[in-house]
């Protein structure tokens, strides 16, 4: 296995398993103008983006050699869903601590003024 920051080899009756050795891993979210947001990740204050990538995108599946991954990977995924929301939160004109009835009429709200453009146009046509 290649050297990866957050994989521990421990030995257990003189065989040697893998296990992560962190779980606490930040993901966040930046949108680089492209179409897909990108995903960084830190520990400790350091980026550990390419020991993930290398985990996930290897040759060898890490479900097949380290014990707990099933368990990393789920929390990552929980952590990089809440990544996503909160940059589509930041970027979003919808809205906030609104009940649902206002926020419908809010967006009703904006399509009509995105719609009077077109009327003016089509009326002075």
């Amino acid at each position: 296995m290649k050297k990866n920051r957050l994989v521990a080899p421990y030995e257990k009756d003189g065989k040697t398993y893998y296990k992560m050795s962190t779980f606490d891993i930040e993901v966040i979210a930046k949108s680089t103008g492209g179409l897909a947001p990108t995903l960084l990740y830190f520990h400790d204050n350091q980026d550990v983006t390419d020991d993930i990538r290398a985990l996930r995108f290897g040759l060898n599946s890490p479900y097949s050699y380290i014990e707990d991954y099933d368990e990393f990977q789920s929390m990552l995924h929980k952590k990089e869903q809440r990544a996503l929301e909160d940059l589509y939160d930041t970027i979003s004109i919808r809205p906030k601590n609104m009940s649902t009835s206002k926020q419908v009429l809010w967006s009703f709200g904006v399509l009509l003024l995105m719609t009077i453009p077109f009327l003016v146009a089509m009326i002075l046509k």
